[in-house]
């Protein structure tokens, strides 16, 4: 496999840049696939059976997943800053205790509140340890080659849920959900606290100069300027489309008429085309400006989503549909990933970047209940990807503008 080469070529520090940690890469990749495996995709694996053993309300343990979500998006304002001032490894390591916990209190929870309360931390714990701080660390470490490093995390995140829903699928089989709670809490603790606290010791650089767009500008400036808040819309838009699009794919399938394995599987199918969508993603941001890259990935997003609405067949076709989407969406986690370092630089990059992700992260926590509850009055789920088709589409207009212009300097 190719792409298993790049962290070693990604590795060669820059003359004149601190030596960045060796194990760095590698760590991340590791407790990025533990991490999303473990606090997020097991939950939908799970639930089924935590709402049939206690009898809660499916709305209310989703509804307490959901408040995870928004809490992450709030903290990770905060989190960047501290990012950008003293790097990733207390905060990561940190989240990763705190994510351990969440999940016992999870486990042992009497009551839907408690339980909310576990999920709550655990929203905390997704600010500190998921992709945003990573992100950050590799962005300062591993500038200029930063975007190979970030292909490499994504792409490695992309398996998380290959790896850890079977694996708690099957855990649940023979345990009952708490006992599968425990037992991935323990994982998370053996896997990513020492290797957060080990691999992130490297010394953490100076923010370097800010780029001709973010010369002499604070991060709070660069937050209130016009390419800011219409990329930050922008991402909102296609975040609240594309993961509305996620949720109700399968329910679209069925009542086309598909069953519920042939739904599975183009879900499945997405999240491949996810993972090899990222390998993509260097060679367009070479030959692609950031404002048109951004146009043109959100408004494929759009097409494929009108696709969705338009074609009802064959399932094929539906099938290679799906993969596409999957690899547009793929593209868009390093697009964001890469939006702040594009047009300002390097100097304020955890900040903005946590304040890019929190309203996106916020879109993507109401979609699914925004979809669903939006296909009755539109008249059934061909309507709905109509309209959020059309969501797309504006997002992408935003995109369009915010190109940032460069200051001459004598």
């Amino acid at each position: 496999m190719r792409h298993l080469d790049v962290p070693a070529r990604a590795a060669a520090t820059p003359p004149g840049h601190p030596a960045r940690p060796r194990a760095a890469l590698p760590a991340l990749c590791l407790t990025q696939i533990t991490g999303w495996g473990i606090v997020y995709y097991a939950f939908p694996v799970l639930n089924p059976e935590i709402t049939a053993a206690t009898g809660w309300s499916p709305a209310a343990t989703t509804a307490a997943f959901s408040l995870a979500l928004l809490v992450s998006a709030a903290a990770g304002i905060r989190i960047g800053r501290v990012l950008d001032a003293r790097g990733p490894r207390t905060v990561m390591t940190a989240g990763s205790v705190l994510g351990t916990l969440s999940l016992v209190v999870v486990a042992t929870a009497p009551n839907v509140p408690v339980f909310t309360v576990g999920w709550l931390l655990a929203g905390l714990a997704m600010a500190a340890t998921f992709y945003q701080p990573a992100f950050a660390a590799l962005t300062r470490w591993w500038a200029p080659d930063h975007v190979r490093a970030l292909t490499v995390v994504t792409l490695a995140g992309g398996l998380a849920s290959t790896v850890f829903a079977p694996l708690t699928a099957l855990l649940v089989e023979h345990l009952g959900w708490r006992q599968t709670y425990l037992v991935l809490a323990a994982v998370l603790a053996a896997v990513t606290v020492p290797a957060h606290a080990l691999a992130l010791r490297g010394p953490w650089p100076p923010a370097p100069p800010a780029t001709a767009a973010g010369a002499g500008a604070t991060g709070a400036s660069l937050a209130r300027s016009r390419p800011f808040l219409l990329l930050a819309v922008a991402l909102t838009l296609s975040a609240f489309a594309l993961y509305a699009v996620v949720v109700t794919l399968v329910p679209l399938l069925l009542e086309r008429g598909y069953s519920t394995t042939q739904a599975a599987w183009a879900l499945g199918l997405g999240g491949l085309g996810q993972t090899l969508g990222r390998t993509l993603y260097a060679a367009l941001a070479r030959g692609v400006p950031p404002a048109a890259r951004a146009a043109l990935l959100i408004g494929l997003g759009g097409a494929t989503t009108a696709a969705f609405a338009l074609l009802g067949g064959p399932y094929p076709l539906l099938a290679v549909l799906a993969v596409v989407a999957g690899a547009v969406r793929g593209n868009l986690t390093l697009l964001q990933a890469t939006a702040v370092t594009d047009r300002w630089g390097t100097a304020h990059y955890g900040r903005l970047s946590a304040l890019l992700a929190a309203p996106a992260t916020t879109a993507s926590a109401l979609a699914p209940f925004a979809g669903t509850a939006l296909a009755g009055p539109l008249g059934g789920y061909p309507a709905l990807f109509a309209v959020l088709a059309l969501v797309s589409v504006t997002a992408a207009l935003f995109a369009h503008r915010t190109a940032v212009p460069h200051r001459s300097h004598p």
